[in-house]
């Protein structure tokens, strides 16, 4: 009987029974067969997201306004602004009653004042009795004083540096964050500092699709850190390209300033591409990438997360031999691309678009971690 229905559906005849039609009907099992003919799919309406406000603090205000045009929602009110004595004062300009709330701020540009700004924000929404409070922080202030440092001299005993990073996850804690959502942390321990939810997201999916797009010769590149703290984030590009990998191994006499470099590696006729989380002054990648011209390397670009770029470090990036720095807009960089046309940006917001979504939305976000989302 289900042969001959199947025929009769096939050929546009009508059932002959009752029996075969029900086997047609809504819900029957028959109509999930791939022998049952399909019309076009339903188009799917956008999901609407309800109960969720996103607020953007002053240091990176372009980056909060791609995230909510992605999610197709507006940005919330909210006015910064400094007393007379340069205190911070924030007024939240709508209800956050039981609502799920993020607020974005980049640990950039006047940190210091930034990071008591998002401090304050967060306790605002918090006391205004909202759900969730997520801090949205796409680059982590204070990542490098993650440890304890030991002083160059072996003889002396280990240095009375504070670990700020662990200062800072207990300022966002106690002010009453719930969740905190980052990007390529100088440490990963530094998760370990709280007691609350973090998602680190990872920007390796995003470099990625830009080697693959922008580099034509990608296929005989060579993956290189310019320090052995970036090993095994080099280590796992070279492996999604199918590509060899090198390291430079450095050392310092004090902070911002390189004693020597050794290059571990052949990078002799090959494309060098230096990946690392983040540049500050430059002075490491631009020493790197003479390294790396010395030793017979082709061309040289540098893909870096947060291009920070302070004191002489695009001065230094124009005098250099790359062929682009890529960096993302985990930090604003409008600015440092009039300065030189060799940095190029990577825009970031569709990931933390998405991580927000997924997280509201109760959904895994470890999606993102290899996958670079599309909408």
């Amino acid at each position: 009987m289900v042969e001959e229905a199947v025929a009769r559906r096939v050929e546009g005849e009508a059932p002959s029974t009752q029996g075969e039609e029900a086997l047609f009907t809504h819900g029957g099992w028959l109509a999930h067969l791939s022998l049952a003919p399909r019309g076009p799919p339903a188009p799917r309406e956008p999901r609407k997201m309800p109960n969720i406000k996103i607020f953007s603090g002053s240091s990176h205000p372009d980056l909060a306004q791609r995230v909510v045009d992605r999610l197709g929602i507006d940005l919330g009110k909210v006015v910064t602004k400094k007393f007379s004595n340069l205190e911070t004062c924030v007024e939240i300009g709508e209800s956050v009653r039981g609502e799920d709330v993020y607020i974005v701020q980049s640990g950039c540009g006047e940190i210091n004042d930034n990071l008591m700004e998002m401090l304050i924000m967060i306790n605002a929404c918090k006391i205004a009795s909202a759900a969730r409070v997520t801090a949205v922080i796409p680059c982590f202030p204070y990542a490098r004083q993650d440890k304890k440092d030991k002083e160059q001299v072996a003889y002396r005993p280990l240095s009375r540096a504070p670990i700020s990073a662990k200062l800072v996850a207990n300022m966002l804690s106690v002010a009453g964050a719930d969740h905190i959502i980052t990007m390529d942390l100088h440490a990963s321990q530094i998760q370990g500092f709280f007691d609350i939810p973090v998602d680190n997201l990872y920007a390796e999916p995003a470099v990625l699709k830009w080697i693959r797009e922008n580099i034509p010769e990608w296929g005989n590149s060579i993956i290189v850190s310019p320090d052995a703290g970036g090993a095994k984030r080099v280590t796992s590009i070279a492996d999604r390209l199918n590509v060899e990998f090198a390291l430079i191994h450095k050392e310092r006499k004090k902070a911002n300033e390189v004693a020597s470099m050794v290059l571990v590696g052949d990078v002799k006729d090959r494309i060098a591409i230096l990946v690392d989380d983040m540049a500050d002054t430059c002075g490491t990648i631009c020493h790197a990438a003479e390294k790396l011209m010395e030793a017979g390397a082709t061309k040289v670009y540098a893909i870096l997360t947060h291009g920070i770029f302070s004191g002489p470090a695009v001065t230094r990036i124009n005098n250099a031999c790359f062929e682009a720095v890529v960096v993302t807009n985990t930090i604003p960089q409008e600015q440092h691309m009039k300065e030189s046309n060799k940095i190029q940006c990577i825009d970031i917001s569709l990931v933390f678009a998405e991580a927000i979504r997924r997280t509201h939305n109760g959904e895994s976000v470890s999606y993102l971690f290899s996958n670079v989302p599309y909408h």
